[in-house]
């Protein structure tokens, strides 16, 4: 048996979210899994909904070597269903297959650097299943730690897109590493691609990435902009990461601002034009504002990628995997702030740094430090 360190969350019954580092045994691996040897894993927005949630981190117990920290209401009651439960955490990370199952695609990775979703990678070994796993060639586990759910959920954006038709994207987290990476690709697949960002240094960023349409969310203008670039590209079909508040509104109010001044004539009802946004993260968990001032024909969705990789097809998934993989260093590249190991994770600095989710400041785990 293999043994090695571990991070956990656990919130209790009573509202106390509890991170802790500990020694755990990992079992052998069977059939098509394998044991990795975690080098690497990168923090994402998505860890963040388990690892720290809403809980009071300023006001956390740090004394007694786990992280004990208060969940507020009504977060504490709406996540009933995981009291008690003592959870992994890490999404995807990178590291070397050092044990396998006697499956033959897992046999075939012993001894390989690769990129894995095992779902518990902020640990120094992790159990995953082969076919979920992208060996990495010459490529570092640092740089291809994050070759997943990124550049996975970025390229599928645009196969979703293709699928109905669409020629053109709006993302309302253009500055994001995600976001980045969609520029690329919508780039090299001409799909139009309209970025909304919040600061001014953004519009610069990503301007120098090439992109063509980007309004920036704190101008006086922003809705003037919106729409010029809704009316120029046709982007009634997005993405938005933000969740609460009045984003998804703003939205669709520019979508049909542009459209009802392509009518021909007079509707009480407001346009035809179908207008489609998905929901695919939780930045801000306010609630989503709507005030169904866009017409009747509009749609809110979620999105999440492992739903959409089941249905895209094998053909699909592994065309999309190679081509994260010819491009790891360029258009999947993502870069960090720092690196921690897992204690370093549960320092207050550490913790209430990168549960902000800046643009351009995510963490590396290394958990061998």
């Amino acid at each position: 048996m293999t043994t090695g360190k571990q991070l956990f969350t656990t919130l209790t019954s009573d509202g106390k979210l509890v991170l802790e580092v500990s020694e755990q045994t990992f079992p052998e691996p069977k059939g098509n899994q394998v044991l990795v040897k975690m080098e690497a894993a990168p923090i994402n927005p998505s860890d963040l909904a388990i690892l720290t949630s809403a809980a009071d981190f300023e006001n956390a117990d740090y004394s007694t070597g786990k992280v004990v920290a208060t969940m507020p209401e009504p977060f504490n009651t709406a996540q009933k269903a995981r009291h008690d439960q003592r959870l992994p955490v890490g999404n995807e990370g990178a590291g070397t297959v050092v044990a396998a199952g006697d499956g033959e695609q897992a046999q075939a990775l012993i001894g390989q650097r690769v990129a894995c979703v095992p779902g518990h990678a902020f640990s120094q070994y992790a159990i995953a299943d082969a076919m979920m796993c992208l060996p990495l060639g010459d490529y570092s586990s640092e740089e291809g730690a994050s070759s997943f759910v990124n550049p996975m959920t970025a390229l599928g954006f645009v196969e979703n897109a293709k699928m109905d038709g669409q020629k053109a994207i709006i993302h309302t987290a253009g500055a994001s590493n995600l976001g980045q990476m969609l520029i690329k690709i919508c780039q090299e697949d001409d799909i139009a691609l309209v970025n909304i960002v919040r600061k001014a240094e953004h519009v610069e960023l990503l301007k120098g990435l090439g992109a063509k349409y980007v309004v920036n969310s704190s101008d006086d203008d922003f809705m003037a902009q919106l729409r010029n670039a809704i009316s120029e590209t046709g982007a009634y079909y997005g993405f938005d990461p933000i969740g609460g508040g009045k984003m998804i509104d703003t939205v669709f109010k520019a979508m049909e601002q542009v459209a009802v001044t392509k009518l021909t004539e007079f509707t009480r009802y407001g346009s035809d034009q179908q207008k489609r946004m998905f929901l695919y993260g939780r930045l801000d968990v306010s609630p989503t504002t709507l005030t169904q001032s866009y017409g009747f024909g509009w749609t809110l969705s979620g999105w999440l990628l492992t739903p959409f990789l089941q249905s895209a097809g094998f053909e699909t998934v592994a065309r999309m995997r190679q081509r994260v993989l010819d491009n790891l260093t360029t258009t999947f590249a993502s870069n960090y702030k720092t690196k921690v190991d897992l204690e370093g994770m549960l320092t207050k600095d550490a913790i209430l740094d990168y549960k902000q989710m800046k643009t351009g400041e995510k963490y590396l785990v290394t958990p061998w430090g």
